[in-house]
């Protein structure tokens, strides 16, 4: 199979080479990053493949892998064995970077920490992603994206003050520190241009997490309020009105942050004693008077439908969006025309919902291929590029066990090698 990252002429990336270690969201988003803008991704998988390709094929759930393993060629090691660990050290010579997810200490427990992989090369990136980071008191705590929240405190503050905690319904806390993971190799890449070494870097996903409580810390930090769970209302409760009102068929959320806002807000609702009202005159009157004005509020939207409100505040500027499905979101014009969704036939898992890259570049449009390979598709070509791997080598390191014991893919594919 061809690397499909071939056509990358331009790319920002182009030219890094990238062995991706990772699995389930957070990894494998910032090698995504990557891989979109022209890197040339590797990803290593165990024979039996990472956990999220493993998941039941039921509920859309292979989508997920499909999405976020786009543009990256595959590779089958069995990391657990010499041989396969010897592979990947000889593919660690000619990587840029590295980048894994696993617990704080695996990669030393399979002699694969920083120390040999710098030996093998001084140049190469080292990225880490984990929960609560490779040292401190929680470094051994099992960390998954509903763990996280909690730990955070962002479960805390989730959700309505009458009622239970909840979680952010998408998983932020995997994908945040995808996103900084992202952030910290390519900073690292800056670097290494400027040093000519290679470093270390790490994201915790608790770490990646903190900065979106600003505004809770705030409303912490100022008043004595156990219970900081604002519903839609703003984190802090400083700007108001700021909420989710009722419409004939949903919701549309409005705020007004600033004065023009509000006195818009009261033409698009035909009703100017609203901003007239002394309760709700200036700022600070309309945050002590909250509860009135939101009821108020909706008293006053509940005549419009989602899209004639919308409209309306849309002219007036006021900020505002209707509150939409998910069937609306990926069947959007504007998200399509951008190409940040796109509708595809995958040869694997048939018609499905790709995604785009939100890193957008004025000069690289992104990678033309958007399939995710099977597993183990490319594993002849990459060796052979990388490691001058081929032909009665490769059958001999698949006789060895490099890529696992069970595993009949290389079987398959070395037949007729030369």
């Amino acid at each position: 199979m061809t690397n499909e990252t071939s056509g990358t002429a331009g790319a920002p990336l182009q030219g890094v080479v990238v062995l991706d270690l990772t699995q389930i969201y957070n990894g494998p988003y910032a090698t995504f990053l990557m891989a979109m803008a022209g890197a040339d991704v590797v990803k290593i998988e165990p024979p039996d493949g990472e956990h999220l390709r493993r998941r039941p094929n039921s509920g859309g759930t292979t989508e997920p892998f499909a999405v976020l393993n786009a543009n990256k060629r595959s590779l089958v090691l069995d990391l657990k064995t010499d041989v396969g660990r010897q592979v990947l050290l000889e593919l660690v010579r000619k990587a840029d970077v590295l980048v894994e997810n696993y617990a704080p200490g695996v990669m030393a427990r399979l002699n694969l920490g920083a120390d040999t992989l710098h030996q093998t090369n001084p140049r190469l990136v080292i990225a880490s992603g984990n929960g609560y980071g490779a040292e401190g008191a929680y470094r051994d705590f099992t960390a998954m994206d509903l763990t996280v929240q909690a730990m955070s405190g962002v479960l805390s503050v989730t959700g309505h003050p009458d009622q239970e905690p909840v979680k952010a319904g998408p998983a932020i806390a995997d994908f945040f520190g995808g996103i900084h993971l992202y952030g910290a190799i390519v900073t690292a890449l800056y670097k290494r241009q400027q040093t000519g070494e290679g470093s270390c870097v790490e994201v915790a996903m608790m770490d990646a997490l903190i900065p979106s409580l600003m505004s809770n810390l705030g409303l912490h930090n100022s008043r004595e309020q156990q219970n900081l769970r604002t519903g839609n209302s703003h984190g802090g409760l400083l700007v108001v009105p700021y909420n989710v009102y009722p419409v004939q068929d949903g919701g549309v959320a409005i705020l007004a942050v600033s004065d023009q806002h509000w006195l818009a807000l009261g033409d698009v609702l035909e009703y100017p004693d609203l901003v007239t009202d002394p309760r709700f005159v200036d700022k600070s009157s309309r945050v002590k008077n909250r509860a009135a004005l939101d009821a108020r509020i909706g008293e006053l939207t509940i005549k419009f439908t989602k899209q004639m409100l919308f409209d309306r505040l849309v002219a007036a500027r006021v900020p505002s969006a209707p509150v939409r499905s998910l069937d609306e979101v990926i069947n959007d014009e504007h998200l399509h025309a951008r190409g940040m969704l796109k509708w595809t036939e995958h040869p694997v898992y048939g018609r499905m919902l790709a995604m785009g890259s939100p890193l957008r570049f004025s000069d690289y449009a992104g990678p033309r291929g958007i399939d995710s390979h099977e597993l183990g598709a490319d594993s002849q070509e990459v060796l052979a590029q990388m490691a001058s791997i081929k032909g009665s080598q490769f059958d001999e390191l698949a006789r060895a066990g490099a890529f696992g014991k069970e595993w009949n893919g290389i079987e398959q594919s070395t037949s007729g090698s030369g």
